[in-house]
């Protein structure tokens, strides 16, 4: 006898069990999902904290959400639906994907666990948000001339995820220690000039005065990288691309 099929781990490969309660829909505990993964980061959700946060017990959850790997897949969905695509008839391919590399990365940091938890998330690329932003990257890439349009994508979305993930994990550690950018920038130099001594390069990097407006800093490398990236990317372009 034949051994019975296991049922795929993904909320998107279910149908979903919505019910007539409409104080707590699925819509709700995924909107307060994603407010305790902003606050206090993956490690602080739990099935049972949020359902104390809903006053609901874990069995009115499960009714919308089997798992927290489900509950992940939901919160990385909402939140690609924040992300801004422009239009696939742009007339500026690199400044429409700059725009919607600025728009992902700003995403990112508004919600720092975004990009840490991409390659954890199950099959939270067949949510609806993050299906819509596939295709319009899609359109836009193959629009501009390129033949393989989702290898351009890779290619752009891997440059992203990094840098917004390094970004993230700094900002994180920033706010936990409760000051600013600058003031954590500076009380930290002298132990970093110290482990550089001994390395001559970085040592003359460290030494260098410091720059004033650390998110400006952030804005450059990160556009400086993402220029690098688009003008590899333009040598792929067909020979009829306008």
């Amino acid at each position: 006898m034949a051994a019975k099929a296991k049922p795929i781990p993904s909320v998107w490969a279910r149908q979903s069990r919505e019910t007539d309660q409409p104080a707590l829909s699925r819509a709700a505990i995924v909107r307060e999902a994603v407010a305790m993964l902003d606050a206090d980061g993956v490690e602080a959700l739990s099935m049972r904290k949020l359902g104390a946060r809903l006053n609901a017990g874990a069995t009115s959850l499960y009714r919308h959400v089997a798992t927290k790997d489900e509950l992940m897949e939901l919160a990385v969905d909402e939140v690609f639906g924040e992300i801004a695509v422009p239009a696939a008839d742009s007339p500026d391919w690199r400044a429409a994907t700059t725009e919607a590399a600025g728009s992902f990365r700003a995403t990112a940091l508004r919600h720092r666990w975004l990009a840490s938890v991409l390659g954890q998330a199950g099959l939270a690329y067949l949510g609806p948000n993050l299906m819509a932003f596939s295709e319009r990257l899609a359109a836009l890439f193959a629009g501009a001339g390129f033949p393989e349009p989702e290898r351009a994508i890779d290619t752009v979305l891997s440059y992203v995820i990094g840098m917004s993930t390094t970004e993230a994990a700094w900002l994180t550690t920033v706010a936990r220690s409760g000051r600013s950018e600058a003031d954590f920038i500076a009380q930290l130099m002298p132990a970093a000039q110290q482990a550089a001594a001994d390395h001559a390069h970085l040592a003359e990097s460290y030494a260098a005065p410091q720059a004033v407006d650390p998110a400006g800093l952030r804005d450059g490398k990160f556009t400086y990288g993402l220029d690098v990236v688009l003008d590899g990317l333009a040598l792929r372009r067909g020979p009829d691309a306008r």
